[in-house]
This record gives structure tokens, C-alpha cells and sequence, in this order.
């Protein structure tokens, strides 16, 4: 199994907002999703909480690419732009520093217009455990 595939299989979170990985490089990825009703807040945009799922996703991705277990330890988020209703959400994430212990990384997410919405960095801990997958896609 990919990492791409068990991370969209075992994050069920992310899978069941519809967010989805759709590309892994080594220090690269990218998650995508599309704002639907169920991710709209009650000022008729799309929760905050969504964009950082995204961009959470495809900090996952990148933390785990290099075989070591890696859980996000610190991360902050600045929103920027509201996504509406039917906006295509594109988050990627950059490997920062390859740390041995404790990677780093920034993500933004965009529109489908390449608007930047939101700006992440991620801060992961990697642990002493392998993590297991055939390749990243």
C-alpha cells in the first residue's frame, strides 16, 4: 500500500469531510477538497476548521514521506480569505527543514482562482517507529 492510499484510508477525519491527498513527493504534498454545504459555519462560509483539515492532511503526507511515524506536535494557522460554497480548496505543504526529530513545514491553501485563503506552518515529532508503505503514491 501507498502512503498516499493508507493516509486517505486511515485519516478518517480528513476522508469524511471529503478531503482527500491526491499527490506525494518526497518534502511535497497536496490535498484537495470541495466546499460543500456540510462545511459551511453559520456566516455562510466555509469553517475555518475545514481549511485546516486540508492543510493538516497534507502536513501528514510530507511529515510521514520519509518512513518515520511523525505526528504533528505544534502548528498554527492564519486565515486569510473566506472560501464559499463550491470553491475548489488546494493545500500544499513544503518540507521546511528535514529534521531528524522534529520536522518543520508551511502550507498554504488556495482556491481554484490560486487565491491564497490560509497559511499554515506545521511542526511534527517524529517518532521511533517505522512507518510502513511500498512507496508515496
Amino acid at each position: 500500500m501507498t502512503l498516499l492510499e493508507r493516509l486517505n484510508r486511515d485519516d478518517r477525519f480528513a476522508s469524511g469531510i471529503g478531503a482527500r491527498l491526491t499527490e506525494i513527493r518526497e518534502g511535497y504534498a497536496r490535498a484537495e477538497l470541495t466546499v460543500a454545504e456540510q462545511h459551511l459555519n453559520a456566516a455562510g462560509v466555509c469553517q475555518g476548521g475545514v481549511l485546516y483539515t486540508l492543510a493538516d492532511l497534507s502536513f501528514a503526507g510530507v511529515a510521514n514521506c520519509h518512513g518515520i511515524l511523525s505526528l504533528g506536535i505544534s502548528n498554527t494557522v492564519t486565515f486569510i480569505k473566506s472560501a464559499k460554497l463550491g470553491d475548489h480548496l488546494v493545500a500544499e505543504c513544503v518540507e521546511t527543514v528535514n529534521h531528524y526529530k522534529l520536522p518543520y513545514c508551511d502550507i498554504r491553501v488556495k482556491n481554484q482562482d490560486g487565491e491564497i485563503l490560509a497559511t499554515c506552518t506545521g511542526l511534527a515529532y517524529r517518532l521511533k517507529k517505522e512507518m510502513d508503505f511500498d512507496s508515496l503514491m
